[in-house]
């Protein structure tokens, strides 16, 4: 039987900073992916730029490194004083040749079986080790040759929903009114930038807003519109026409952010659609009917674009993200449970995996209901990614033991980043 020092469950931001770190540490580390590529939101789920954070990051090696690796092949831009413009599509590649060369071992298309436990302590991970059918539980169950035990010290997990935690009949901090809503985003290719931004700059003076600037020769910009009244937005008289004239459904126009993106001179990312009907991200239902809702509203809001929008007469929709992007959905109880006092207080701690400043943001489905909170600068303690009830069982990403406000915070990926290469450091010391 394989044994490893550090199993991580879930390729995306924090799983490949944590196995990033491991794997550089010496330790041996495997990292399993269900997808057939790395970087989660940030690549399938097209969630990009990664957001300005703070000037007091700790745990940012991996992803100093990613930006170094990134700008080296055209795939990363600075802009508006943010290193985390990155091209999704190159990080695929990008983020497999890190982790290979700081020898981790990586499994694609590759699921958790089953979990061995005795004493609040993982003894044993079961993989596929076949491309198996979901459909044909009979032939998995009756085949062990299709699946391969493995040990391992220490497991993270990276999924996102704390899919190792719901195995292990972890305890949980989610309620069923704290929810966010979900968006799908995705990418229109063919724009004239140049013409778009000469236009944009005139119609909408507000810099808080809309920002353009040339950075290697290429333009790049950004701006946004939501439907909240309780601020001015020079886009509304346009949104407010597409809806008269049935371009645009009255939901379409919740909330619409666009921007450019890294070695990509022609096309502009959409952070939208964002759905409005409330949408349990793990029920499989709700994320199919939100799927194809998002899809109709996408074909509409390029529609819109072309209309309305100078620049975007001959653009074209080149992708549409692989997933939809999920804000929050399991939350584990850890050993210590982060509140929205604790990063309101700055409250310190002995083994801070993280620093930062990033506003509480919490979307809303309801006009004037979202929020996005200035706050000083915060730490979130090891405690808060270990497990309350499997002691080996560490957790990063968006599910860690935060109350809901909080998580709302520290979900972005740069956090993520620093949790993961946190979490890593801190496995490494029990190590010796």
């Amino acid at each position: 039987m394989k044994k490893y020092d550090v199993v991580v469950v879930g390729g995306g931001t924090s799983g490949c900073a944590a196995a990033y770190t491991a794997g550089r540490l010496g330790l041996k580390t495997l990292i399993i992916e269900k997808n057939i590529h790395l970087g989660g939101t940030i690549t399938s789920g097209l969630v990009v730029p990664a957001m300005f954070s703070g000037e007091n990051l700790i745990n940012t090696d991996f992803y100093c490194d990613l930006i170094a690796k990134m700008h080296d092949i055209g795939g990363q831009i600075t802009y508006q004083n943010n290193k985390g413009w990155l091209n999704p599509e190159l990080l695929k590649i990008v983020l497999d040749d890190m982790l290979v060369n700081a020898n981790v071992e990586i499994l694609f298309n590759t699921c958790i079986h089953d979990i061995k436990i005795n004493s609040k302590h993982i003894n044993e991970l079961v993989l596929n080790k076949k491309i198996l059918s979901p459909y044909n539980y009979e032939i998995q169950n009756c085949n062990k040759e299709l699946f391969e035990p493995i040990e391992a010290r220490y497991v993270i997990d990276s999924t996102g929903d704390c899919e190792i935690g719901k195995i292990c009949n972890c305890s949980f901090l989610e309620k069923k009114d704290e929810i966010q809503p979900v968006s799908l985003r995705f990418i229109v290719s063919n724009v004239n930038l140049e013409a778009f931004s000469k236009w944009l700059l005139e119609f909408d003076r507000n810099r808080e807003v809309t920002t353009v600037e040339h950075i290697d020769g290429q333009v790049h910009l950004s701006t946004a519109y939501t439907w909240d009244t309780n601020r001015e937005w020079a886009l509304k008289p346009l949104f407010d026409m597409a809806v008269k004239e049935g371009i645009l459904e009255d939901s379409d126009r919740n909330y619409f952010q666009i921007f450019t993106i890294a070695g990509m001179p022609d096309a502009v990312a959409f952070n939208c659609p964002r759905i409005i009907e409330t949408v349990d991200p793990l029920n499989t239902k709700d994320r199919t009917v939100a799927l194809i809702s998002a899809r109709k509203s996408i074909l509409r809001l390029h529609k819109f674009c072309k209309t309305f929008l100078t620049g975007f007469e001959n653009s074209y929709i080149s992708n549409i993200a692989d997933d939809l992007g999920v804000r929050v959905s399991r939350r584990i109880k850890g050993k210590y449970v982060y509140t929205i006092n604790d990063l309101k207080t700055g409250k310190k701690f002995n083994n801070p995996v993280l620093i930062s400043k990033y506003p509480v943001d919490v979307h809303s489905t309801e006009k004037n209901s979202s929020t996005l909170e200035i706050v000083d600068e915060y730490s979130l303690p090891i405690e808060s990614l270990i497990s309350e009830d499997i002691d080996n069982l560490f957790v990063i990403g968006r599910c860690i033991s935060a109350d809901f406000l909080a998580q709302g915070a520290l979900r972005i990926q740069p956090n993520c980043f620093s949790m993961g290469e946190g979490v890593a450091k801190y496995i490494n010391t029990l190590t010796k």
